[in-house]
């Protein structure tokens, strides 16, 4: 039998095969895990290269995005010119993914295999299920395949938040029409091109007007880079004055409690004056005493960027590295889709929430909470379905781990107890303000003690309890109002005024989340209102992009600019593309695409007026060169070596050292070629390709001729050798 929405090839009663049905049918997954973890549930069980076959499926898969967006050489713009920009492609060109050699760039043979593969299975097949990433950028994935190898036969959405068996399952009995999804086709293409508009025009204006080819502009990355730089300029020229703080403390028999005066005196003689007022006759008249209940809510789920700050947090884990953890367990099927933006689970999924939880409390660290978990009174503050964007909140599968390292076992603990957090009471505290008049001057004392932790009690962290008191607990004693008491005694603290922190990465993914709300225009901010700058996703990889192109570095875990990102954050601060209020209005458009309210030509034709503006102004910039470090010669020890664009060169005449930047398939960073020319290695890069397109790691080190060679990590030991 044939069923149309789960198509298994099923066997009759008469236990014969009906082999008159010939139907194929492709599945194409984002990546070769995925790809055959849906092959094993619907029976493609013979594995081929690059593709599973079985049960009337073929089964294949992308390797992320196989095909991108032509580079403007293809276009013929082959050098870097003023009069070629902006450089408006008519039409935009697909490309087999391009990867950098020392020859520049050329196609992946890893890709360009693996196209093939998927152009053989969708030949042998009359419908296609797609079954990438559900989002934006899974989609894209898709139908720039699709449109590359020239097909226009039918496809079907898999459309799931987790690679459980159970969740395939589930979706296959629910496929989706692949038109449903046009419009976030349309909306991810859009913006792809539009980033590539003005970003390869910015960045090619930029390198122009700088003499820096290590240069690059984006609409995400310099508002960023401009977060970053606002906040080290504030934090460096913040001028720290001091005021003085003025308190009373009153004694009940053994127990005594300060109370502060509200007021901050801005110069010494005038807190001094106050502070002469009281002398060891004065009295305190208690007027206000009011205590109340209060209830802190418990967190909502994570989506990745909470998941990336309290990764940051608590483990000191980049946000780059959290993802790729994250995806890890997600690959592992341990944990729900990880590059979501929603914070919230529907109703559906929360029937199956009491199983999970059961797993949960099972683990070593949350045995003892599930002692005194309510099973039957789970707070559903994170239960919306409205709230459900393209993927619920981060949740565990209920597979149970193995084998995980340290850093996957902290994430997976970190996300399993915001589970427990999420679904716990809301912790109950008891807040008590009393005031008091002394020698014509007001005092307050403000505390709180905890009644039920509810929440808290998950992770029982030092830093909860260190938020619970604004103003300090200065002491424990308790009077009733109208109350007089002798003054036991009185002091003057000076303080000082403090800057705002340089960000840290948890920090700074905080700010792109939030960076919206200062938006002008209502519907721009409304766009990006609960998902800033970026997405999940990418935030991430902005980061990493920032520091490869030496516009900021991490300093213990603060993340400050360096030299050169100062001056591209000076040059560019005052225009459109630094500002996120440009973000906001794609974010804006892109949603009015998605939503059938806006088409993709009028907002194509915005952005290559913009781009043609932008590209102008920076052509325009009157940039100092940009800064290069300077490194005694290892050669020669006497000539200077500074890092440039494309090479590193000693000039000491007769020395002849040259380090150029692309070596095999990488291109050395300013960091890389930093650590290499001070202790003559690099730390290890990630990534370089074999001839057969195989992946590894290795250091890039000198040779005794100072040409550039590369160097294994050593095998670790076996025990008892």
């Amino acid at each position: 039998m044939y069923n149309r929405r789960f198509p298994f090839h099923h066997t009759p009663a008469s236990g014969k095969r009906l082999d008159f049905i010939r139907i194929m049918i492709a599945i194409i997954a984002e990546k070769p895990s995925v790809g055959q973890d849906i092959a094993r549930v619907v029976g493609a069980t013979e594995k081929k290269d690059g593709y599973c076959i079985g049960n009337g499926y073929m089964v294949t898969w992308a390797l992320g995005h196989l095909v991108s967006l032509a580079l403007p050489g293809t276009y013929g713009y082959t050098k870097t010119a003023a009069d070629d920009l902006p450089m408006i492609p008519e039409p935009f060109r697909l490309v087999a993914r391009q990867i950098k050699t020392a020859k520049g760039m050329v196609t992946d043979i890893t890709a360009n295999k693996q196209l093939r593969t998927i152009d053989e299975v969708f030949s042998k097949c009359d419908s296609i299920i797609v079954a990438t990433d559900a989002g934006r950028e899974g989609e894209l994935i898709f139908r720039w395949i699709y449109d590359y190898l020239g097909y226009t036969k039918p496809f079907q959405r898999l459309w799931i938040s987790s690679l459980t068996d159970e969740a395939i399952r589930e979706g296959m009995e629910n496929l989706r029409d692949g038109s449903d999804y046009d419009s976030l086709y349309a909306a991810a293409d859009s913006r792809a091109k539009a980033d590539w508009l003005v970003g390869m025009n910015a960045s090619r204006a930029l390198a122009i007007a700088s003499g820096s080819a290590n240069s690059s502009i984006g609409r995400v990355q310099t508002p960023t880079l401009a977060m970053i730089c606002a906040r080290f300029k504030e934090n460096r020229n913040f001028v720290s004055t001091p005021y003085w703080q003025l308190h009373i403390t009153l004694k009940q028999g053994e127990a005594h409690r300060q109370f502060v005066h509200p007021e901050e005196f801005k110069d010494k003689e005038t807190a001094g004056t106050a502070y002469g007022k009281i002398t060891s006759g004065s009295v305190a008249t208690v007027t206000k005493v009011e205590r109340k209940r209060t209830f802190q809510q418990a967190p909502l789920l994570y989506d990745l960027t909470t998941l990336q700050k309290d990764c940051n947090i608590h483990y000191d884990l980049t946000a780059d590295k959290t993802l790729s953890i994250a995806q890890a367990l997600y690959e592992k099927k341990l944990i729900s889709y990880p590059r979501t933006g929603s914070r919230y689970i529907p109703e559906d999924v929360m029937a199956h929430i009491p199983s999970l939880l059961e797993k949960v409390v099972a683990m070593p660290d949350f045995k003892e909470y599930g002692d005194i978990l309510d099973f039957s009174g789970l707070n559903t503050r994170s239960v919306d379905n409205a709230k459900v964007t393209d993927h619920h909140a981060l949740i565990i599968t209920g597979i149970a781990p193995q084998e995980l390292s340290e850093a996957e076992s902290a994430v997976y603990t970190l996300i399993a107890g915001r589970m427990l957090e999420s679904l716990s009471p809301p912790c109950e505290k008891e807040s008590l303000v009393m005031e008091c008049t002394c020698e014509g001057m007001d005092f307050r004392s403000r505390s709180s003690t905890i009644i039920s932790p509810g929440w808290r009690d998950v992770f029982r962290r030092k830093e909860d309890r260190d938020k619970d008191e604004p103003e300090g607990n200065e002491g424990s004693a308790e009077f009733a109002e109208g109350e007089k008491i002798m003054v036991m005694g009185h002091g003057l603290a000076q303080k000082k005024t403090m800057p705002k922190p340089l960000y840290t990465e948890a920090t700074l993914l905080a700010a792109m989340e939030l960076c919206g709300k200062h938006i002008t225009d209502e519907q721009a901010r409304e766009a990006i209102k609960d998902s800033g700058i970026g997405t999940p996703a990418t935030r991430a990889a902005i980061i990493t992009t920032l520091v490869g192109r030496d516009y900021i570095a991490r300093s213990g875990k603060s993340v400050v600019p360096t030299e050169k990102g100062m001056l591209v954050y000076e040059a560019v601060k005052d225009m459109r593309v630094a500002d996120v209020e440009l973000t906001g209005s794609w974010e804006k458009a892109l949603a009015q695409i998605e939503g059938h309210t806006l088409d993709t030509e009028t907002f194509m034709r915005s952005i290559r007026d913009y781009t043609g503006k932008a590209t102008g102004e920076i052509l325009r910039l009157s940039l100092q060169a940009m800064p290069g470090k300077f490194f005694t010669c290892p050669k020669c020890k006497t000539g200077k070596i500074i890092i440039r664009s494309k090479v590193a060169k000693c000039d000491h005449d007769g020395c002849g050292l040259l380090v150029f930047r692309k070596f095999l398939n990488k291109e050395l960073t300013d960091q890389h070629l930093e650590q290499l020319l001070s202790s003559g290695s690099t730390k290890l890069i990630k990534g370089f390709k074999g001839k057969k397109g195989v992946s590894f790691d290795a250091a890039v080190t000198f040779d005794e001729g100072f040409n550039l060679k590369l160097s294994f990590p050593k095998p670790k030991s076996g025990k008892g050798k």
